[in-house]
C-alpha cells in the first residue's frame, strides 16, 4: 500500500525555502507513529532538510545525482533515480509512506492508495505545494480536529483520504 503523508495549509502550502511553515508537536508524533518501522520515500532536498536520517525507517531517497551518499555513514538509506525505481524496491505487502517534497508528491499522487493529511488552518506564504485532493477521486474516511494551544500555534485537523474504486 502506498500512502502519502503531509502537513498542508488551507491552500495546500507545504513549505518555503526547504523549511516547514509551522511547528506542531502532535503532528510530528502522528508522523512518527505512522511511519516508524516502514519504508519512506522522499526527495533529496527533503532528506537534506533533516539533521540526520529518521530512526527506525528505511529511507528511499530519489535524486538525479550520481553517487549521492556513496560514501555515507548512514545505514537504512537507499538511493534511486525515480519514483518508479523507488516503488520497485519497497515491500509490496507493507505500507510505504511517501513523505515529500512537492515534486515527489506530484509524481506519486496518482499511484497512492491513501493520503494522510494534517490540515493546518491558516494561509501561509509558501514556495512548495501539495497536489489538490480531488474529492471525485478521494473519500474522506477520518477527521480529527485539534484546537491551538500553548504548544500548537494553529488549529489543525488530521484527515485520512482513501482512493475511491
Amino acid at each position: 500500500m502506498i500512502l502519502l503523508i503531509a502537513a498542508v495549509g488551507e491552500n495546500y502550502e507545504l513549505g518555503k525555502d526547504n523549511q516547514l511553515l509551522w511547528h506542531l508537536p502532535d503532528d510530528f508524533k502522528r508522523f512518527k507513529q505512522l511511519t516508524t518501522g516502514h519504508h519512506i520515500i522522499l526527495g533529496r532536498k527533503t532528506f537534506e532538510s533533516f539533521p540526520k536520517p529518521l530512526p527506525n525507517r528505511t529511507h528511499v531517497i530519489i535524486t538525479r545525482q550520481k553517487d549521492y551518499l556513496k560514501n555515507s555513514p548512514y545505514e537504512n538509506c537507499i538511493v534511486v533515480n525515480s519514483i518508479q525505481d523507488a516503488l520497485k524496491i519497497v515491500p509490496k505487502e507493507e505500507a510505504t509512506y511517501i513523505i515529500g517534497g512537492a515534486e515527489i508528491y506530484k509524481q506519486s499522487i496518482e499511484l497512492a492508495d491513501v493520503v494522510e493529511l494534517t490540515r493546518v488552518h491558516g494561509s501561509f506564504e509558501a514556495d512548495t505545494f501539495f497536489p489538490e485532493i480531488d474529492l471525485n477521486e478521494w473519500e474522506l474516511t477520518f477527521e480529527e480536529f485539534h484546537a491551538k494551544d500553548e504548544k500548537h500555534p494553529f488549529d489543525f485537523t488530521f484527515q485520512t483520504f482513501v482512493r475511491k474504486n
